[in-house]
């Protein structure tokens, strides 16, 4: 099953980089376990059955980086309120509200939800729906102009690797 695993957020504002973090230690220990199918460098694509990448986008492009690929995890901090900062959490993609028929996205792009809906209308080759899984760390400062984590956040960082590396296993 050629799966891609990406993290998601921007490294540069504190604890919006936890997707990137994870990802990268996700890769080190495919590396270091099963080195056979991860291409050579995080996002440099190959010809392995599993790709990581770290990215800072969303909706349409989002859609686009998925095509041609069977299973997709999605390692984002989120931001809730409602769980401690540093709570992990996984699900599927569809269990989470679209929220582009709230007009809450961009003008010019649309939510992951409605992209992927319309790339298939297109016949683009994209994961079902029931294999696009969101791994999420709570996080709280999502705006801050960091390169670290907070201290709750990072100590979130292995529960997160662990909760990818399960779905791995699951394939």
């Amino acid at each position: 099953m050629k799966t891609i695993i990406i993290g998601l957020g921007n490294p540069i504002l504190g604890d919006d980089g936890v997707g990137w973090r994870v990802a990268e230690e996700v890769a080190r220990q495919l590396r270091l376990s099963y080195p056979s199918p991860l291409p050579s460098g995080e996002g440099a694509g190959g010809e392995g059955d599993i790709e990581v990448d770290c990215v800072a986008l969303g909706g349409l492009s989002m859609m686009e980086r998925l095509t041609g690929y069977d299973f997709v995890v999605i390692i984002d901090a989120f931001y809730t309120g409602s769980a401690p900062v540093g709570t992990v959490s996984q699900f599927l993609l569809t269990d989470l509200p679209d929220l582009s028929s709230g007009h809450t996205t961009a003008v010019h792009d649309t939510s992951l939800h409605n992209a992927l809906n319309i790339g298939r209308g297109m016949d683009i080759p994209l994961p079902a729906d029931e294999n696009v899984h969101i791994v999420a760390v709570e996080a709280a400062n999502i705006y801050d102009f960091s390169e670290s984590l907070s201290p709750e956040v990072e100590a979130a960082v292995p529960l997160a690797v662990e909760k990818v590396l399960e779905l791995l296993k699951n394939l």
